[in-house]
């Protein structure tokens, strides 16, 4: 049996790329985008009662990562990319039909529009439904999980002076927390796990309409060092 769904809309996000996006959803407060209906759902009806309404799960598609042929196993990059296991017991993006859920929070709620924060979503992501967060139901004060038994270590993050003054200037622009974005992004240290940094190499990474590069100077520290403009 097979069953045909359809988008109700589309995130715009901070995101622009898969690099850097953090692996579970408020983990990164500071990021932020909008859900935009689309019709029928774009009507004032559709959202009616999410005022009171502080979180919300999105379920969504995987667009860049849709696949013909499922996978049963995958291989976590937090694990090192080494170590194989099912596909149900991890969060891998590589899902069977490419479904994702995350839980982000509400900000503000409009005919056709949803601004959220704390999202792990790609720019032009799709979702296919929104169901209100639902505190008692929703929390489970026993659940465990071996795998995955805490959130991510973080690391410091350093700005170059002239890297700073780049983003504050940019976050003016934007009217954006860019600064706090990419700190919650990078101490989180986006790269595999199986990498091994060096201070010579720089990553990148884009946030909203921006590059950012950042290199290791040293294990465990991260340093910021331009903000800039995305090529287009």
């Amino acid at each position: 049996m097979t069953h045909t769904v359809s988008p109700i809309g589309f995130v715009r996000s901070c995101f622009k790329e898969k690099f850097a996006i953090p692996r579970q959803p408020q983990l990164a407060p500071a990021a932020r985008g909008v859900l935009e209906l689309v019709a029928p759902f774009d009507q004032g009806n559709a959202v009616q009662g999410l005022e009171q309404v502080s979180h919300v799960w999105l379920l969504f598609l995987f667009h860049q990562a849709l696949e013909d042929k499922p996978r049963l196993k995958v291989r976590p990059p937090r694990l090192g990319g080494n170590k194989s296991m099912g596909v149900f017991a991890t969060r891998a993006t590589h899902r069977p039909n490419g479904i994702g859920q995350s839980v982000v929070k509400l900000e503000r709620v409009e005919a056709g529009r949803l601004w959220l924060s704390g999202i792990d979503l790609l720019d032009g992501t799709p979702v296919l439904d929104i169901k209100p967060y639902v505190p008692y139901a929703d929390i489970i004060g026993s659940a465990s999980n071996a795998i995955a038994s805490a959130a991510p270590e973080l690391i410091p993050v350093q700005w170059t002076d002239a890297a700073l003054l780049q983003a504050r200037d940019h976050a003016t622009r934007l009217e954006e927390p860019l600064v706090e974005l990419i700190e919650q992004c990078l101490a989180q240290d986006p790269r595999p796990a199986y990498q091994t940094p060096t201070a010579e190499r720089e990553y990148g990474a884009q946030f909203w309409d921006l590059d950012v590069r950042w290199h290791y100077p040293q294990p465990g520290l991260i340093r910021v060092l331009e903000v800039v403009p995305a090529e287009r």
